[in-house]
């Protein structure tokens, strides 16, 4: 049953989701530990929920050391002879626990769900179709949003679409490669080297490389297939990494985006922001707001809420620009769940706009629990 606040009224009951099947795993659960040691206890009752690297949804511990990046391990939910479930009993939305041979137990309702799952099969509209079809209340994008988002490929026609400047690419199909891979060739050619070969439904730089020159590519292609058969080969931009956070508005208030930070990697030998850079060696800084003329910043907070109305996201994303020595602003991608640490971008970049990491989660539940479901 849901619990009461010490107000006396009863709590919003939040499952915050985490783990999955993609290969950010590991971040995901990253992200919940963050999420699980500052969300306000006292205002909401918090099931966490794992998502095995099976698929099997299992209560998880509430722990947040256990789900920490240590510099010996990478944390993953493992499965469990008991699955939890969201079922419709009586009306109401319900997690239950399943075991071989016992009756099914009730949890109690689920108001609304936090889903911090990174990249496919989480990410990328799958559990938002889910949570759909059950009538269920959840953080961040919807399905649409949440696949366009995932796909850089599509992304990229959806931003051009709504007048977006976009740097050079191609899109590789598994087919394309598989059946004529010296065409492939021929177009990354043409768009002149250094390239970046990137899985197109993958995130925190999964299977990224940096390639200089043809010899290089056929590894970095088969690099990358092993995160997705579907990929994005962009031409290089000279330019700074300039990022912004964007926060849905109340009701039918315009997107809320945050000032614009800037990423510098220093140290590692990181060619570039890699998953390693990002998560491993720490050796990504933040500069927020970002040392560009005022009229720069004005216009990457606008662009941001531009992208973010472009694929109709909603609750959170992070927009990621570069900047040219020229001054032209080029998106490079939208991420409709961006990393949630404390640590990460996302609630850093707010939190030098004047929202902190705690009120930043009370704000994504508050707008959470007053969406309307279905076709909005």
């Amino acid at each position: 049953m849901t619990t009461e606040s010490r107000a006396g009224q009863p709590k919003p009951r939040v499952a915050v989701l985490f783990g999955g099947r993609s290969s950010e795993h590991a971040v995901s659960c990253v992200t919940a530990a963050g999420v699980l040691s500052a969300i306000d206890k006292d205002k909401y009752d918090v099931i966490p929920i794992g998502i095995a690297k099976t698929g099997q949804w299992v209560l998880a511990s509430g722990d947040t050391n256990e789900w920490s990046l240590s510099a010996s391990s990478l944390p993953e939910v493992a499965p469990s002879t008991q699955t939890v479930a969201l079922a419709e009993i009586g009306g109401e939305h319900q997690l239950i626990v399943a075991s071989p041979n016992q009756v099914p137990q009730e949890l109690g309702t689920v108001d609304v769900v936090f889903p911090l799952l990174h990249g496919p099969f989480g990410e990328d509209g799958t559990i938002q179709g889910l949570l759909e079809l059950s009538d269920t209340r959840y953080v961040g994008a919807g399905v649409l949003a949440s696949a366009v988002g995932m796909d850089k490929h599509f992304m990229k026609v959806i931003f051009e679409s709504a007048g977006l400047h976009v740097g050079p690419y191609i899109a590789v199909t598994d087919r394309q490669w598989l059946g004529d891979a010296e065409t492939v060739r021929k177009r990354v050619d043409q768009l002149g080297f250094p390239v970046f070969v990137k899985p197109a439904r993958a995130g925190s730089s999964m299977g990224i490389s940096k390639v200089d020159s043809l010899e290089g590519l056929d590894a970095a292609i088969e690099a990358a297939r092993e995160h997705d058969p579907k990929l994005v080969i962009e031409a290089g931009i000279t330019g700074r990494e300039i990022e912004c956070a964007v926060l849905e508005g109340r009701g039918t208030d315009a997107p809320r985006s945050s000032m614009p930070g800037e990423i510098s990697v220093a140290g590692g030998g990181h060619e570039f922001y890699d998953f390693n850079a990002k998560y491993v060696d720490d050796a990504a800084a933040l500069s927020c707001p970002a040392d560009l003329p005022e009229e720069a910043i004005a216009r990457v907070r606008e662009l941001a809420a531009v992208a973010f109305d472009a694929v109709g996201a909603e609750g959170l994303s992070r927009v990621d620009f570069f900047y040219t020595p020229e001054g032209e602003l080029i998106i490079n991608e939208i991420n409709t769940m961006p990393g949630f640490t404390p640590k990460s971008m996302y609630p850093q970049m707010w939190k030098a706009s004047g929202l902190e990491y705690a009120e930043l989660i009370d704000e994504l539940i508050h707008l959470a629990l007053h969406r309307k479901m279905g076709l909005r």
